[in-house]
């Protein structure tokens, strides 16, 4: 019988909650700096918003909870999911979108299953797909960078990606347009490098394991370049997924979720694969221009099922 799976959050051993969490925000702080400067201060906005309303839902849910509230708005995981959530949306959303966001993803997504190490979905990835699904307009319009960050908006290179394929655009074609730059999309590069910088980081002081990021990235890469070298006039380029939408934010900080990813080295390699997989197959054919999201939340619901047949067996036990 195979060994059952530890109770989470899954964090590396010696290492406490808010260690993990703060040096989480640490690496995220290449993503800010990128932000102001393609897109000017909103990110500070939001993030001061989303932090305060993520400590303020926090508090209220540990209250009608009747549990103690001190060391939990203390240890950093709330912050966490607000600055994902902060980074994900675009920086001129109206602040109480996000602070709607922030309530789904503390208070439903998280508290609503148990609080801290018992939620079945990345709180922030709940947050930004009701918000995507409930308002798609706002949620889908960014800054073009360089421009002042409240006046000029446009679709995501994604978006414009795949609308400019349907209606008969070659890819060259398309990629020649304002909303792409050298590799993905015009300033979304950077944003991906910074949000790479940040995860090398965490595989560096061992916050995060390779497994889910590189697989993740596989499973991104790998069928986008077969679909690209088979028709690259219909089909983005592995590098152009690469640097694209969320997908290094995806991978080094949203799917390693200690508590909603699987626990096996295995298990993680399989859940990464398929966060990849379907971020592309929904980037490609979907009816949303990233899918991240979408993605990450799908393989949460596939993960007792992973973990059932990537667990360890314990030595000396019958299979």
């Amino acid at each position: 019988m195979s060994s059952p799976a530890a109770a989470p959050p899954h964090v590396v051993a010696g290492f406490t909650v808010p260690r993990v969490m703060f040096q989480v925000l640490a690496a995220l702080v290449p993503v800010a700096a990128v932000h102001v400067y393609l897109y000017g201060p909103a990110i500070l906005w939001l993030l001061a918003v989303g932090g305060v309303s993520a400590l303020a839902c926090e508090a209220v849910a540990l209250r009608l909870r009747r549990r103690p509230s001190r060391d939990s708005l203390r240890d950093g995981s709330v912050l966490v999911t607000a600055a994902l959530l902060a980074f994900a949306v675009p920086p001129t959303l109206p602040w109480w979108l996000l602070a709607f966001g922030i309530a789904v993803a503390v208070l439903i997504a998280k508290h609503a299953y148990g609080g801290l190490g018992q939620n079945l979905f990345n709180p922030a990835m709940v947050g930004y797909a009701v918000l995507l699904v409930s308002f798609p307009l706002e949620m889908t319009r960014w800054p073009a960078p360089g421009a002042e960050w409240d006046a000029v908006t446009g679709a995501t290179a994604l978006d414009a990606l795949r609308t400019g394929l349907r209606q008969g655009y070659t890819m060259q074609e398309v990629l020649a347009g304002p909303a792409f730059g050298a590799v993905g999309a015009a300033g979304g590069q950077w944003v991906n490098l910074a949000a790479l910088a940040g995860g090398l980081y965490l595989l560096a002081r061992r916050i995060v394991r390779w497994h889910i990021p590189v697989a993740t990235l596989a499973g991104l890469a790998v069928p986008a370049a077969i679909a690209h070298g088979l028709d690259p006039g219909a089909h983005a380029s592995a590098s152009f997924h690469l640097a694209a939408g969320a997908t290094m934010l995806g991978a080094f900080f949203i799917a390693t979720d200690p508590v909603s990813a699987a626990t096996s080295d295995r298990g993680r390699l399989v859940y990464g694969a398929g966060i990849g997989l379907l971020t592309w197959i929904i980037r490609t054919w979907g009816g949303y221009p990233d899918g991240i999201a979408f993605a990450v939340l799908l393989m949460n619901l596939a993960v007792p099922l992973i973990d059932r047949y990537t667990v360890p067996r314990i030595h000396g036990h019958p299979g």
